[in-house]
């Protein structure tokens, strides 16, 4: 995928979906890595009719894919493994690490730092150690530890100033000192992988905790008495919460239930995509954890439990449109524009709008992928004849 294309690029005849809402039979014009307002006369132009130009897929929780894993690959394996995922659409990406000794995160820390100066991830997420041993999902148990504030620090640290986010089971001994140091060092508190009551939960998002770490999964069940984290996360107008639209890891009525209590401008779709995403079957390690995928679905050898994804983001949209009927519109927020402004990134991405980075995703009227441009190159060049 060598990328190609005019310093200035009109699209034409498209269904342009912008913050204000679709524009059908639109333009969109590129001018070199940005998107402008407008163009000289003679400029070519790209003809899209029937397709749909959309911003820039945004995954804020992404441990891999093309067979690369991003706790332990080497930096050609992440590259790939950011490659893949580009090729569906998501061109702004945080790395996911998962549980490992203090040491092994801290080193996988620094050199995923130095992708992110050099641009090719938007920063780093921890997703443990520091995570309940009764919601642990697909982490190694005996490397859980409870979140004491210098050792998220010291994670802090590695990374150079590109932390950009930590999972945490608050409910733990020093978890709400630890995310009150998170805000205090600008690195997004998640609650996830957590045991915590609705109280407790409260207590978190006081303390400054602004993200539910794949709603629904690794924690408590809603109930009618003990509502749990889940009421909490949803109720608070703070929190932005994470979904995986993949068809396995949620019922179909649990993203309606977030979409409705959270609205369309609080919930992120995330991929918590492992190795197989975009590559394939097989066996494979997930930090110290075998993983067998089969049929697309990524469960533990020892113990079945769900493995992260095999999802593209790609994927999420359009099963979200065509399956869950959701407007295309909402589904353009979760998966761009939320994410953005979560991470402190709306600015320059998450949208289409003059000034901004001209990254867009091409939709066909199906809702297929048919083209990708990041920061004014096509990685994937649709065509439309």
């Amino acid at each position: 995928m060598s990328p190609t294309g005019p310093h200035i690029t009109i699209l034409t005849g498209a269904n342009v979906v912008l913050p204000t809402g679709t524009v059908h039979g639109g333009r969109l014009i590129v001018d070199g890595t940005r998107i402008a307002g407008s163009a000289p006369e003679g400029a070519p132009t790209v003809d899209l009719r029937d397709h749909w130009v959309v911003p820039g897929f945004v995954d804020m929780h992404n441990h891999g894919g093309g067979g690369a894993s991003f706790t332990s690959g080497t930096v050609e394996e992440i590259l790939k493994g950011i490659r893949t995922h580009r090729a569906h659409g998501t061109t702004t990406l945080v790395a996911s690490t998962v549980t490992g000794d203090m040491d092994g995160l801290a080193q996988r820390a620094g050199l995923l730092s130095e992708l992110a100066e050099q641009g090719d991830i938007a920063g780093v997420h921890f997703e443990g150690p520091f995570i309940s041993p009764c919601r642990k999902g697909a982490h190694s148990e005996k490397l859980l530890r409870d979140p004491d504030p210098s050792e998220v620090r010291k994670l802090i640290d590695a990374a150079r100033g590109q932390a950009r986010m930590v999972t945490l089971a608050t409910e733990l001994p020093g978890g709400i000192d630890s995310v009150r140091l998170l805000v205090e060092h600008g690195v997004i508190a998640a609650i996830g992988h957590t045991d915590a009551t609705y109280e407790q939960t409260v207590e978190a998002i006081d303390a400054g905790a602004t993200v539910a770490t794949h709603l629904f999964n690794a924690m408590p069940v809603l109930g009618h008495r003990t509502p749990g984290p889940i009421a909490a996360l949803l109720e608070d107008e703070r929190i932005t919460v994470e979904l995986i639209n993949d068809g396995v890891h949620l019922h179909p009525a649990s993203l309606q239930l977030a979409f409705h209590h959270a609205g369309g401008g609080r919930v992120a779709f995330i991929t918590d995509a492992m190795d197989a995403a975009g590559f394939g079957d097989g066996r494979y390690m997930l930090g110290p954890l075998e993983v067998e995928v089969a049929d697309g679905v990524a469960r533990l050898v020892e113990g079945g439990s769900i493995a992260g994804s095999t999802l593209t983001l790609d994927r999420a949209f359009k099963r979200a449109v065509t399956v869950d009927r959701l407007p295309v519109e909402d589904v353009v927020a979760a998966i761009s524009a939320n994410p953005a402004r979560q991470l402190g990134l709306y600015d320059r991405v998450g949208s289409l709008e003059p000034g901004k980075d001209a990254d867009l995703v091409v939709l066909d009227s199906a809702f297929e992928l048919k083209g990708v441009m990041r920061r004014g190159a096509w990685l994937v060049e649709p065509r439309t004849a």
